[in-house]
């Protein structure tokens, strides 16, 4: 870990990018673990029109208890990069919970 951060996770301006690695059309939605340099992330919609991505969030902002959660990199992709804002000078506790 490195400034309290797993290994997936970073601090940028105004909050902390953590990248991911989502398999959608799952069972169910779950938070997996690390897997390397990622979070390996399931949800339960399918990759059309944005449903995954929009299933991510949604887990992404109950897991964290933020509101404030935005895909800033590989929308079309499995590996992706969310933005956690608004968590500046303090780190999730699920995000300390997990160590790569």
């Amino acid at each position: 870990m490195r400034e309290g951060l797993p290994a997936f996770a970073r601090r940028v301006e105004g909050g902390i990018e953590i990248a991911l690695r989502v398999v959608p059309g799952a069972s169910r939605s779950e938070i997996v673990g690390p897997l390397g340099d990622r979070l390996k992330v399931r949800v339960g919609a399918p990759a059309e029109r944005g449903r995954a991505n929009r299933a991510l969030l949604e887990l992404l902002r109950e897991w964290l208890g933020v509101r404030d959660v935005e895909i800033v990199a590989g929308h079309g992709s499995a590996q992706k990069t969310a933005r956690v804002a608004g968590v500046d000078g303090w780190t999730p506790e699920p995000l300390r919970r997990l160590t790569s």
